[in-house]
């Protein structure tokens, strides 16, 4: 890794950078630039060598050949999917450890103040250099944002999903998913001007990856991620760089238009690769046709010259296969999937469910949302059977679970083959499709014939989930089933549960995947639990609406002097009498929307009770369900201008202030 001293346009260079792994191309001679403010999401599967780059980036791997230039005005904060970390400190003080740097300078400052005001030799070199590098330092001391340290810190650790409660408790209280949430806020609080980051959303839940989102969307430097998630992808970069056979190819859009342009550049390159097999096939039949006559010799020479000189294309054949894998079909469950009454679990005097109540019917699809350790994979082992608890459990008649824990990893015979592992569950029509199902889940070739021992966690997981297609259970209850999976084996993951027939509870942060996958919604908050109608995109922007709501609230109660404030800063009388009318005039309209959105949301409630025990297909039913769409519709229509009314009204008191 070099360092150079002058100024240079980018953040990072990579030149020419080559690394083998197993005799295997990683990187071969590849070439590009970071520049000031990219957001670049690095894809390519599993494997194809983006951990790598990064590593390389940090200087924690060599490449074979080939440089990484980071000038010395750039720093880099990295966060590896696996880290060590400290155990020594409480979350708070570990935190703050990211202003070491404005520490030392303000020891440095101290010093020289004190050295100053002992001095009398005013209009020495000497005294004259002391004032100017306390000038200096001071200056970078205020660049730091410095003078803000405590409110950073705060609010980067609460926007992380931490509590003010947990600020004072030591880290070794927390898992290593948190203990990993410490380390982003620290990154974040260092402000380099590159942040790297590889696979972050893995320990954050919803609320954290939206407010991290957020905060990468403005920050002031580069930013460069290794992500699964489709929409963090999305609402984060604008730059794709694609690893794929070595090479890179570099896209200057976001992840979703990137996929269409990939997909074209699939296309041709493999129209590219099947005219040029049909070219040496053709060369090799002239080659042999003709190797033997002597009028033919020049001819024959120069085909072969061609051939030595052709530079092969290559194309990936797994990204080419379209896979079309479906859940066995499953005997049918009685109405009632789960019930829970009253139920409560704690651990100790730790009280995570309180009287919590729950009805879970046939044919649902269920998403578990809420920040970690809210109690989602409580409740999902309290299904199980596997946690004792206070209340009402009860799983419905003729229900048969399959189900994905976060440690299913652990639970399999280490001793068999991961062909073996399917094959003992594998009966029916499902079985000429075993090794189609292990391509899916990323195991191809000989890794068929990996004993589980040998397997990483993460591969663990993903043999734990192709198992699960080849099973006919009636309610699939699914804990995180997303970690470990890479874009593609999520959409054959997806689309199987899409033409899944039975009950589904899924526990998941990846607002892609439950996108259109499930129909309801509990978000696990405070020890309780609060039941949504709708997908995650119709929870996330009603739960926005309630957020501002309450803020509306706070505001109207708290006490403030910004009469008078106005009133010594506005000149104009008239202007501001003007201003106060139309903003009571948009804030009862504001309030009316309101009313409409509430009665809409209860009638849906209603419509949503009535269609459950009606069928779809009479008349009646039909009646139903159109206007259940018209309220829905209606519905969307009244958010979007509550949206509007809002942003005018906060428009409108800036304007008067």
């Amino acid at each position: 890794i070099l360092a150079g001293n002058s100024v240079y346009l980018s953040m990072i260079s990579v030149e020419n950078l080559s690394i083998q792994f197993g005799g295997r191309d990683i990187f071969r001679d590849i070439s590009f630039l970071v520049n000031p403010k990219d957001r670049i999401g690095l894809v390519g599967k599993n494997g194809a060598g983006k951990s790598t780059l990064l590593r390389i980036f940090m200087g924690l791997q060599k490449p074979d050949s080939g440089t990484v230039v980071v000038p010395d005005n750039t720093t880099l904060g990295y966060l590896p999917q696996q880290m060590s970390v400290t155990n020594k400190r409480t979350v708070y003080e570990e935190a703050v450890t990211a202003f070491d740097e404005i520490a030392s300078l303000e020891n440095e400052i101290e010093k020289l103040n004190h050295e100053i005001i002992n001095r009398t030799d005013y209009e020495s070199k000497e005294y004259l250099d002391l004032i100017d590098r306390l000038t200096e330092k001071n200056e970078y001391f205020e660049l730091l944002g410095a003078g803000n340290v405590e409110a950073k810190t705060e609010q980067t650790l609460l926007g992380l999903g931490f509590e003010l409660s947990d600020f004072n408790r030591p880290t070794r209280e927390f898992s290593g998913g948190w203990r990993m949430r410490i380390e982003l806020a620290k990154i974040l609080l260092k402000t380099p001007t590159v942040i790297l980051l590889d696979e972050p959303t893995n320990h954050l839940d919803i609320d954290s990856i939206q407010w991290l989102e957020e905060f990468l969307m403005n920050y002031a430097g580069a930013v460069i991620l290794i992500s699964h998630d489709r929409a963090f992808l999305d609402n984060v970069t604008k730059r794709t760089i694609e690893i794929s056979l070595g090479k890179i190819y570099d896209y200057k859009v976001s992840y979703s238009k990137y996929v269409t342009l990939r997909k074209e550049r699939r296309e041709q390159q493999l129209a590219a690769y099947k005219n040029q097999q049909k070219v040496i096939e053709d060369t090799k039949d002239f080659i042999e046709r003709f190797r033997y006559k002597a009028t033919k010799a020049v001819q024959v020479q120069s085909r072969i010259k061609q051939l030595e000189k052709i530079e092969l294309i290559e194309v990936e054949e797994e990204d080419l296969v379209s896979l079309n894998i479906k859940f066995p079909p499953s005997p049918r469950s009685g109405t009632i999937v789960y019930e829970a009454e009253n139920l409560t679990k704690s651990y100790g005097t730790h009280v995570v469910l309180d009287n919590i109540n729950l009805t879970i019917e046939r044919g649902e699809r269920v998403a578990f949302v809420g920040k970690n350790g809210a109690g989602k994979t409580t409740l999902s082992r309290i299904i199980m059977g596997e946690l004792e608890y206070k209340g009402h459990s009860k799983i419905g008649h003729n229900v048969k679970i399959g189900y994905f824990a976060q440690n299913q990893d652990e639970l399999m015979n280490e001793n068999k083959t991961v062909l073996e592992t399917i094959d003992e569950v594998a009966v029916g029509d499902i079985r000429p499709k075993m090794r189609d199902i292990l391509g899916a889940f990323l195991f191809s070739g000989d890794d068929v014939d990996k004993k589980v021992k040998v397997l990483s966690g993460g591969e663990r997981s993903r043999l734990a989930l192709a198992k699960l297609l080849l099973e006919p259970y009636n309610l699939l209850l699914l804990d995180e089933p997303t970690n470990h999976l890479d874009m593609r084996s999520k959409d054959v993951l997806k689309q199987a549960l899409m033409e899944y027939g039975g009950t589904l509870i899924v526990v998941s942060h990846d607002r892609e995947f439950l996108d259109g996958l499930t129909n309801k919604l509990y978000e696990f908050s405070h020890r309780k639990i609060k039941e949504y109608r709708g997908n995650i995109y119709d929870f996330l922007k009603r739960k926005k609406l309630a957020t501002l709501q309450e803020l509306e609230r706070k505001e109207k109660t708290q006490p403030t002097d910004g009469d008078t404030e106005v009133s010594t800063r506005k000149n104009d009388y008239q202007e501001k009498k003007e201003f106060d009318r139309q903003i009571r005039k948009v804030a009862s309209q504001v309030e009316k929307v309101e009313r409409n959105i509430e009665k809409i949301e209860a009638r849906i409630e209603q419509l949503n009770n009535l269609l459950a025990n009606q069928d779809h297909e009479s008349t009646k039913g039909q009646e139903l369900y159109t206007e259940y769409e018209t309220c829905n519709s209606e519905l969307e229509k009244e958010l979007n201008a509550w949206e509007k009314l809002n942003a005018r009204l906060e428009q409108l008191k800036i304007q008067r202030n």
